[in-house]
Formats: C-alpha cells, sequence, structure tokens
C-alpha cells in the first residue's frame, strides 16, 4: 500500500472514531493522530523514501488530511460542548410556575423589641442612650453610689466578684453609669442607660442571676420628684397602654433621697393575686428617687444649685406586662415556638 492509500486508509478510520467519540476519547483521538509521535508524523517521516517529484504530492495531501481531521475534531468538541450544555440546562431547569419556598426570615427578640420601645419613648423626651462597661469597679458599683462597706449588696453571696479584695465584679446594677455620665456631662444631663446585669439570684418566674436593666437619670435646675413620677407614668402609659395602673411606695436606697418603688398591676390577674404577682396583684416594676446630693456632689455637681432624679428597671419584667409572659424563664430558654409568637 503506497502512502497515498495509508493516508485515505488513516483519514476514514479517524473519521469514524470521531463520530462516536466522547470528551476524553477525544482527545486521546487528538493525541493518536496529530500528536508529535502520531500517525500523520509517521507517515511524514517515510516520504524520505519517496522520488523528489512525489513528495509536495504526499505533503500536500498529508496536510490535507491533517486540516481535515483538526476540523473534525474541533467540531466534534463543539457538539460534545453544546450537547452537554443541554443536558444542563434541563437537569437543572426550573419550573416557574411552581410555588416558591419563602425564606425562613428571624425576628427581634420581644426583649429587645420592648427595649427599642422604650429608647423611642425617652428619646422623644431628649435623652441620650448611653453604654458602658459589664467589668466595673466597687468604687463605682458602690461607693460612688453611696453604699457604704458592709451595705448587704455588698456581700459576696450577693455579688459576683473577680477579685479577692472585692475590688472588681460583674456590675450588679447599671447605676454606675450615672457616675460615668456626670463624670463626662455638664448639667442639665438626661442619660438612658441599657444593659446586663448581675446577682446571684435563684432562677424562679421571676428572677434570673443574669438580667437586663435600663437606668435613666435627668439632672437640671428645679427638677423635683413630681418631675420624676409624671415622666414615669407616662413611660407606663405609652408601653402597656392608657389603662395601665401605677402604684408609688416609700422605700430607700442609699444613692436617692426620698426613694420610691414603682409597681405595675399584674397583667395576668389585673389586681386579684396569682402566681405571676405572687397573689399580690402588684408586679414591682422599678426603683427609683432623687439623686442623693452626696452622689451628686461626689462627681462635682453642685446639689445646692442642680438636683435630678434617677430610675432602674428590670427590662425582662417589662417585657413580661408588654406580652402578657408568665414566667421570665420562657424569655431566656429561647425556645423557638415560645419566640415565634411575637
Amino acid at each position: 500500500m503506497d502512502l497515498r492509500e495509508t493516508l485515505a486508509a488513516l483519514k476514514s478510520e479517524a473519521m469514524s472514531a470521531l463520530e462516536s467519540a466522547g470528551g476524553a476519547e477525544l482527545d486521546a483521538l487528538r493525541v493518536k493522530y496529530l500528536g508529535k509521535k502520531g500517525e500523520i508524523t509517521a507517515i511524514l517521516k517515510q516520504m524520505g523514501g519517496l522520488p523528489a517529484a512525489e513528495r509536495p504530492v504526499i505533503g500536500q495531501l498529508a496536510n490535507e488530511v491533517r486540516a481535515e481531521l483538526e476540523k473534525s475534531i474541533e467540531e466534534r468538541a463543539r457538539e460534545l460542548s453544546e450537547k452537554a450544555l443541554e443536558m444542563r440546562l434541563r437537569a437543572e431547569a426550573v419550573d416557574v410556575t411552581i410555588p416558591g419556598s419563602a425564606p425562613k426570615i428571624g425576628k427581634k427578640h420581644p426583649m429587645y423589641s420592648v427595649l427599642d420601645q422604650v429608647k423611642d419613648v425617652f428619646i422623644g423626651m431628649g435623652f441620650e442612650i448611653l453604654e458602658d462597661r459589664e467589668v466595673e469597679l466597687a468604687e463605682y458599683n458602690f461607693t460612688r453610689l453611696n453604699v457604704e462597706e458592709g451595705h448587704p449588696a455588698r456581700e459576696w453571696s450577693d455579688t459576683f466578684y473577680f477579685t479577692e479584695d472585692a475590688s472588681i465584679l460583674l456590675r450588679t446594677q447599671t447605676s454606675p453609669m450615672q457616675i460615668h455620665a456626670m463624670e463626662t456631662h455638664k448639667p442639665p444631663i438626661r442619660i438612658l442607660a441599657p444593659g446586663r446585669v448581675y446577682r446571684k439570684d435563684e432562677v424562679d418566674a421571676t428572677h434570673s442571676p443574669m438580667f437586663h436593666q435600663i437606668e435613666g437619670m435627668a439632672i437640671d435646675k428645679g427638677i423635683t420628684m413630681a418631675d420624676l413620677k409624671g415622666t414615669l407614668d407616662a413611660v407606663v402609659k405609652q408601653l402597656y397602654g392608657e389603662e395601665s395602673v401605677t402604684r408609688f411606695r416609700p422605700h430607700h436606697f442609699p444613692f436617692t433621697e426620698p426613694s420610691c418603688e414603682v409597681d405595675i398591676q399584674c397583667h395576668k390577674c389585673h389586681g386579684r393575686g396569682c402566681p405571676t404577682c405572687k397573689d399580690e396583684g402588684w408586679i414591682e416594676l422599678l426603683g427609683a428617687g432623687m439623686i442623693h446630693p452626696k452622689v451628686l456632689a461626689s462627681c462635682g455637681i453642685d446639689p445646692e444649685v442642680y438636683s435630678g432624679w434617677a430610675f432602674g428597671m428590670g427590662l425582662e419584667r417589662m417585657a413580661m406586662g408588654h406580652y402578657k409572659i408568665s414566667d421570665l424563664r420562657l424569655i431566656f430558654e429561647n425556645d423557638v415556638r415560645f419566640l415565634e409568637q411575637f
């Protein structure tokens, strides 16, 4: 068989193989016929034994066969690519007429929804929102607030201390933020300071060793107890409704004088008595009072010129009242079935 017949047979064989070749087979055929050690190259190496007149003819014929095979391989590769794309489109086809699945979107925790409402109320009254440290010095948590050594609140049984000398602790109240505010602001001062606080309380329907307080303070000339009562009563009615009933009871706090505790009528029993309010008909909401002159003076504010009030309320108890939640533990257990209600 001369080289013409060899090239013709090679071309026929290659074309037949290309018709059914897949992706991996296509690469193998390219190397077999067109590679440096391929069959066309092998044929060209035999041209040295041909007469000089036939060499150009065989060379041209070999190049034509090479070009046709290259073109055929490219067309087969394009055909395979198009088929693969078509199959992928069919496999990944989306029926736009089928109802979609709505993504599950989280919701704000009920406690923080109430906090946002409280913030909105006080911002509307001209108060500034402050945030501060949770690890505090006893100097700010107790001493500067007129809570002297020996006070029950400073006992190791009530407070989480970090140091043996009881100088550093997890804050038991947000009241230290009052001191920080008075040190960095000049009167008039109106601040609202929410945050986490820590006490060694046993867990029950209305208590937790970690909870949230909201501290409020106003200092200016001529501020009286009437301003405190009016502000708190207005806040409660905005949060719980105009029918809400509050009660102010005399009390004692070292950092306020006079002092009071404010209760809200139980939202579950409306004053009749139930487990939520421990059969008292009322739920303690916050403690408040006029800022003690010693506290003002320790922060460089003249108590003869300025007066002020302060309060601290439990955020969880406010959320319980707002959403009619009967047990504080539900707020922290993070049961999705419970939280999805809000």
